[in-house]
């Protein structure tokens, strides 16, 4: 097939359509029901009270936004991909965000900004501070600015807000790897979201793996519990079809949670999780997953991805295929000793040099988990 043939095809996935909106009218599909956000998207959000102050500026100044990317559902609603931020950041404006409890949150409360220092303090209604409230005449003019909205058509492919998500949302953004995953999860099967969620708030996986609070902000311990997941289950075609680490997890990620996928068994996976993190814990606690130093004959550094990748799915399998064993002083021993020869193994030492590929050492760390825990 020639590049043209394949630009056609590829084109012929995506039908989208695109007009000019008053926020007025936005603000009343919005009421209405009609546009759905996903407020559980705030949560990986962090947009400051200074960048929603300047976003209502751009707007009072007529400086065009960039477009708001919707996704048309077969029951005519339309679901934000891209642009979600700026929505909240108006809806909370006027006063009408509601959280995923479907309660009314906090209006905005702006700061002063470059050109209009005079906003400070500035709310759209307060009956207790009717000082506060931005003119009548300024609110005629926000609401009849126009917000650019691009609509993904339903005779579009099932993947296309998927895909358009991921590719709007990496690059320069602020959200960490797992940040996006996390919203194109909640796309694509929000039940799978909430689920991950929980594994990562497990007791005994969060003391194996001491993280920072910025990390734990940018959702790391979620990024570990889904590579505990994507190790189990590697798709070894899927992996020849990408050369780099994080464009093959996302790809995972629709793999393994599409809600027609039958990849998982959910109750399984979880007591699986349960145990493994709870085994690893007891033998080695927050050193579990850190570079055993034979020098120095102690666990050194932070929490090595590779090391966490062998011997978290090292141990997961051996649990499965031997649903008798319990913890007892064999397997705390078997643990350890796991945990000091993983780092002097010829192929894992391999995998540390810098010519080394991060996504064939996935394979690897697998392959050498399963070796150690025979």
């Amino acid at each position: 097939m020639s590049l043209r043939e394949e630009i056609d095809k590829a084109r012929l996935q995506v039908h989208t359509d695109s007009y000019p909106m008053s926020i007025g009218e936005v603000i009343n599909l919005y009421q209405d029901g009609e546009i759905e956000i996903h407020p559980e998207f705030q949560r990986v959000y962090r947009w400051s009270e200074e960048q929603k102050s300047r976003l209502i500026e751009s707007v009072l100044l007529g400086i065009p936004l960039p477009s708001i990317f919707v996704s048309q559902r077969d029951d005519g609603v339309w679901d934000v991909v891209d642009g979600l931020q700026r929505l909240s950041t108006i809806f909370s404006f006027l006063g009408v965000l509601k959280d995923e409890n479907k309660n009314v949150v906090k209006p905005l409360r702006l700061q002063a900004t470059k050109y209009l220092p005079s906003l400070a303090g500035k709310v759209w209604s307060d009956p207790h501070d009717p000082e506060s409230e931005i003119d009548i005449e300024v609110k005629r003019v926000f609401k009849r600015e126009k917000l650019d909205i691009k609509i993904i058509k339903r005779e579009s492919e099932s993947d296309t807000k998927f895909e358009l998500f991921q590719r709007l949302n990496t690059g320069g953004s602020r959200l960490s790897d797992q940040e996006v995953r996390n919203c194109m999860l909640l796309m694509v099967n929000n039940k799978a979201y909430f689920w991950l969620k929980k594994l990562a708030e497990d007791d005994n996986f969060i003391s194996t793996i001491p993280i920072s609070d910025k990390q734990k902000e940018e959702c790391y311990d979620q990024e570990l519990a889904f590579r505990f997941v994507v190790q189990r289950h590697l798709s070894d075609s899927l992996r020849k079809e990408h050369t780099d680490v994080n464009p093959y997890l996302n790809a995972e990620l629709n793999r393994i949670f599409s809600v027609e996928s039958a990849v998982l068994d959910y109750d399984n996976e979880s007591e699986v999780f349960r145990k493994t993190f709870e085994y690893m814990n007891l033998a080695l606690e927050e050193r579990s997953f850190k570079k055993y130093n034979h020098d120095k004959a102690a666990h050194k550094g932070a929490v090595s991805i590779a090391v966490f990748e062998a011997l978290s799915s090292g141990l997961s399998k051996y649990l499965e295929k031997n649903p008798q064993v319990i913890f007892d002083a064999t397997l705390c021993e078997k643990i350890q000793k796991a945990s000091i020869d993983l780092t002097k193994h010829e192929r894992f030492i391999q995998t540390q040099e810098k010519s080394a590929r991060p996504l064939e050492r996935i394979v690897v760390m697998g392959e050498i988990g399963q070796e150690l825990f025979r």
